[in-house]
């Protein structure tokens, strides 16, 4: 146990006695103190025995019909103004995390949801400026590594862990769609094939990627698989090697975040494609969550499409150069799906 040194006062109920004690001090008699606290004076005067034998010197003197501080005494008062001033002041600060004035929120986030998992932390702050965030952004693995060690407040999946002890919430569409650079072969078809697009050279995620297993799976689906031409670590390093040429890939269609206007990138137009997915919140079973914590979910629910598809609601409109606009074929489909997914 830490601080061994005050296991004496830990033991019968220290706070009220000191509680009692400060009142007899302050006012200079028991039944005051005895009366102020509306406590029977028999009550009081056992308690301030007990709380004189648990520090081991005598705290009062009494001369004639008043009482006084001995040296102990005035000792443990001091000592009880700044255990009440702490005590005042934890209150003071666990107050303002009940009513959001403070307090901290902790996010942990897959890799995709850094394009805007911001912009829903800044909208929370913007509305309690008094608390705190902090964002972790990790690849799958890593994200379950910090889940399992209870790091972090909430954690946000693309693809949620299975798990009975784990509290799952979908919160947000999340559409996998395929990209391929803007002069691909391609590009100007209309619903490929699925193995059409099995033949070609394929980027990959990592293993323990989440976007990984999504890219996988579907083509399990289809009986198919991937002519893995690289495997990279990040949804950036992916598209950067799609734009030098070395093949198409399975994302998140917030890869490419929130910003519409990439002009060197387009969907393909790919059967099945694309594909439903949703962001879920995940926190463990049993978990205590924080007032902080409790209203970022509750805005999150209620006002995260608006904060996301309003911005994507602008679309990719040509530039002051007359630059050309990402190809939206597939990719406007999918944004006219998003806004009516449940």
């Amino acid at each position: 146990m830490p601080h061994l040194n005050i296991h004496r006062y830990l033991r019968h109920g220290t706070l009220p006695q000191l509680c009692l004690f400060e009142a007899s001090a302050r006012l200079g008699s028991f039944t005051r103190a005895a009366e102020e606290l509306h406590m029977a004076q028999p009550t009081a005067s056992v308690q301030i025995r007990k709380l004189t034998e648990t520090v081991g010197l005598p705290l009062f003197e009494h001369i004639g019909r008043r009482i006084y501080l001995t040296e102990a005494g005035r000792r443990l008062q001091a000592s009880c103004e700044e255990v009440f001033r702490t005590l005042s002041s934890l209150e003071e600060n666990l107050a303002g995390m009940r009513g959001l004035d403070s307090g901290h929120l902790r996010l942990a986030v897959s890799t995709a949801a850094k394009y805007f998992a911001p912009r829903m932390l800044a909208e929370f702050v913007r509305r309690h400026p008094g608390v705190e965030v902090s964002l972790q952004i990790h690849n799958r693995q890593a994200l379950l590594a910090r889940l399992a060690a209870n790091q972090d407040d909430l954690y946000l999946f693309a693809d949620p862990p299975d798990a009975e002890d784990l509290v799952t919430q979908a919160i947000l569409p999340n559409p996998m769609v395929v990209f391929a650079r803007a002069d691909h072969p391609l590009a100007s078809e209309k619903n490929i094939p699925f193995a059409r697009l099995a033949q070609e050279p394929f980027l990959m995620r990592e293993p323990g990627s989440g976007t990984r297993l999504a890219a996988e799976a579907v083509f399990a689906q289809h009986r198919l698989k991937p002519r893995v031409k690289m495997e990279l670590s990040s949804n950036e390093a992916i598209t950067q090697a799609i734009l030098a040429g070395f093949g198409v890939s399975i994302l998140s269609r917030y890869t490419l975040g929130l910003d519409t206007g990439q002009v060197q990138l387009t969907c393909l137009d790919v059967e099945g494609f694309p594909i439903e997915r949703h962001w879920h919140f995940v926190y463990p079973v049993g978990k205590q969550l924080s007032a902080v914590a409790q209203a970022f979910m509750d805005l999150v629910r209620v006002e995260a499409r608006q904060l996301v598809f309003d911005h994507l609601a602008q679309g990719a409109h040509p530039g002051p150069t007359g630059a050309p606009e990402l190809k939206r074929g597939p990719l406007e489909s999918a944004r006219s799906r998003l806004r009516t997914a449940a």
